[in-house]
């Protein structure tokens, strides 16, 4: 990897990069580097300590918490979903597990469809962003959609069904689900500089997310105000990287926990990419992944498994991590 730093470098001049690269190789650091503002009005660069928005990266944190709770007995992957649900979001079908959602084969509706087409920039909640700020406020964003095919049948990726998780863990735990993950998650990795923040409080250290690769506009009337359990949750790169020495080296779960999070779970034997419990997987690269897309937000972070490296990309511009993760990853798999 000795051509790494000058070809990154080079890159991030290209694309005009916003955001923070790291490569750790045998618990040491390879490379890091900060590149763009973190608020363009005022001029405030991008560092190795700016803390960003991940978008779905919180799926993967989620998937934790809940097998948390499965460990300690408060869950079980074949725990209802209705169990904790009572009469809330009817049209769930009364045969979803925790599992079934952890794995993406519940079946649910979702309010977020990925599959629709459009882009990401162009999509706004159902309800006023300002007005979601706790957990059980995402219920009437989840209720009115049907069941789209019977739990277990298929895979098909769902955001509603990691909303459905958060408020299982919350009601199960009787702990705020923001609560929950810095507790379970968060504090034993040592990540002293995450966590679900408001979107209309910006503190100074967290990067502000663009809309476009130049300009002011924001995606603070994008997303909602306080994420959950499906996105939002933010973080640096430091952090991401003491999350996966925590969860890889199980102080988080035991290694048991760790591996069922880490097979495929999913119906494709045949698709590239696999899914696990809040982590993709690429069986063929022993490579799992945490990754978030969202307008202003995109992030992958990579580690292959077998070989101790780690790759994290966390942009805070739409696009802007995609062509630096397929520059990083060509290297690290000499390609």
């Amino acid at each position: 990897m000795l051509e790494l730093a000058d070809t990154v470098e080079a890159l991030a001049v290209d694309q005009g990069f916003s955001g923070v690269i790291r490569v750790d190789r045998g618990g040491h650091v390879a490379y890091a580097g900060a590149f763009g503002d973190a608020d363009r009005a005022h001029g405030v660069p991008n560092s190795l300590e700016t803390v960003f928005g991940i978008a779905s990266g919180a799926k993967s944190l989620t998937a934790m918490t809940v097998m948390s709770l499965v460990e300690d007995g408060t869950l079980s992957l074949d725990t209802l979903a209705r169990q904790w649900l009572g009469p809330d979001l009817p049209l769930i079908d009364d045969r979803v597990t925790v599992e079934h959602l952890l794995s993406h084969r519940s079946g649910i509706g979702d309010y977020l469809d990925e599959e629709a087409g459009g882009s990401i920039d162009d999509y706004v909640m159902p309800v006023p962003v300002h007005e979601l700020a706790t957990t059980e406020d995402y219920v009437r964003v989840l209720d009115g959609y049907p069941t789209a095919f019977e739990p277990g049948a298929r895979f098909t990726y769902c955001n509603s069904g990691y909303v459905v998780l958060a408020l299982i863990a919350e009601r199960a735990s009787r702990t705020g689900f923001p609560e929950l993950v810095g507790e379970r998650v968060c504090r034993i990795a040592g990540m002293e500089h995450t966590g679900f923040l408001r979107m209309d409080e910006p503190d100074g250290d967290t990067a502000l997310g663009y809309l476009h690769a130049t300009g002011l506009r924001t995606n603070v009337l994008h997303l909602p105000v306080r994420g959950c359990g499906d996105g939002g949750i933010s973080t640096t790169v430091g952090d991401i990287h003491r999350l996966w020495d925590a969860f890889l080296s199980g102080r988080i779960l035991p290694i048991d926990a760790v591996e069922a999070m880490t097979r495929p779970h999913d119906d494709r034997p045949d698709a590239a990419t696999n899914y696990g419990f809040g982590i993709w997987l690429r069986p063929s690269t022993h490579a799992a992944i945490f990754e978030g897309y969202d307008a202003g937000v995109s992030f992958r972070s990579v580690t292959w498994m077998d070989r101790g490296i780690t790759s994290t990309v966390i942009a805070n511009t739409s696009e802007g991590a995609w062509p630096m993760t397929r520059c990083l990853e060509a290297i690290i798999n000499g390609v």
